[in-house]
């Protein structure tokens, strides 16, 4: 992994945003954390939908405009996203992946380092098991940025992944593996 810049920034804030990224067609998660040592807080979080009414290119088209302008606005420094689950449909999971695809590619055309993690992974970083309910996922992201209101179920997915990459970059930066 290349080196993240942690300079301060020209909100005149230091540490590093963090973009996590909870990919889907119907309504894409995001979360920006600002993480400081073991310090993290909050920066903004909500959610990309698209209309399901749309042909499959114009809602991928809408998706990559809305994170690069999420992207542009909030300049972080790093971004992250969850590993796709395959799931009973195959054509759901399809579209999961057309829409992730378009996530990772914003994100590294950006230059921006992407980090990807699985969803048991995620919920064991955030609550310490892997096994975590949504509910728990949820109620940990609450205690360790408090304050924060959750825009929607995908938003709190989403901060839970740049928790996640918080907690990874911050493992890597100890020579811890």
């Amino acid at each position: 992994m290349g080196q993240l810049r942690n300079l301060r920034r020209g909100d005149g804030e230091a540490g590093l945003i963090l973009l996590g990224l909870d990919p889907s067609l119907s309504s894409t998660g995001w979360g920006l954390i600002r993480a400081e040592g073991n310090r993290l807080a909050h920066v903004a979080n909500g959610q990309i939908r698209t209309k399901a009414s749309a042909p499959l290119a114009q809602r991928l088209v809408e998706l990559a405009a809305a994170l690069e302008a999420l992207i542009a606005e909030h300049r972080p420094d790093a971004a992250a996203a969850e590993e796709v689950f395959v799931n009973q449909n195959p054509g759901s999971t399809l579209k999961l992946a057309q829409a992730r695809g378009v996530a990772l590619m914003c994100a590294a055309r950006s230059g921006l380092e992407v980090g990807e993690y699985a969803p048991s992974l995620v919920k064991k970083a955030v609550v310490g098991t892997g096994g975590a309910s949504k509910e728990q996922v949820r109620a940990m992201v609450s205690v360790l940025l408090p304050g924060v209101r959750i825009a929607g179920e995908d938003a709190g997915d989403a901060l839970a992944v740049a928790i996640t990459h918080a907690h990874h970059l911050a493992s890597a930066r100890r020579g811890v593996r």
